[in-house]
């Protein structure tokens, strides 16, 4: 009976844990966390950390450090971009949703612009 009730009690923290784990990931990635309008926002990347579930830069613009979410690798792949693209010192231009929380200066690229050329990370998003 005792060994029974602990598999139980295991099994049960168990769900309780994954059924717990899409409520705290919906609250940060995807969409509902930005405000729903684009904003553009130029800067130099002093910062970057590339890989899943997306890249994450930190951008100078105007002596405020911006957090700007880019693309997973194969979005970034099927973009045109590379690794060396979002490499620290490059001037790079983004259009992009804000956090709805202007103190957190975070932005979710959709657009991005090296030397005049646009890479579009979603480009079915309208």
């Amino acid at each position: 009976m005792k060994n029974l009730f602990s598999k139980t009690m295991i099994i049960g923290l168990f769900a309780v844990l994954v059924s717990s784990l899409p409520l705290s990931a919906s609250a940060h990635h995807g969409w509902a966390w930005s405000t729903g309008g684009n904003i553009e926002l130029t800067g130099t990347i002093t910062e970057s950390k590339l890989g899943n579930p997306h890249g994450i830069l930190k951008v100078e613009v105007n002596g405020e450090i911006w957090t700007v979410e880019v693309g997973q690798p194969w979005r970034n792949e099927r973009a045109g971009l590379t690794d060396e693209d979002y490499a620290p010192g490059k001037e790079i231009r983004f259009i992009g949703e804000p956090s709805s929380d202007e103190s957190e200066r975070l932005l979710k690229a959709e657009r991005v612009y090296i030397d005049d050329r646009e890479y579009e990370l979603y480009p079915d998003r309208d």
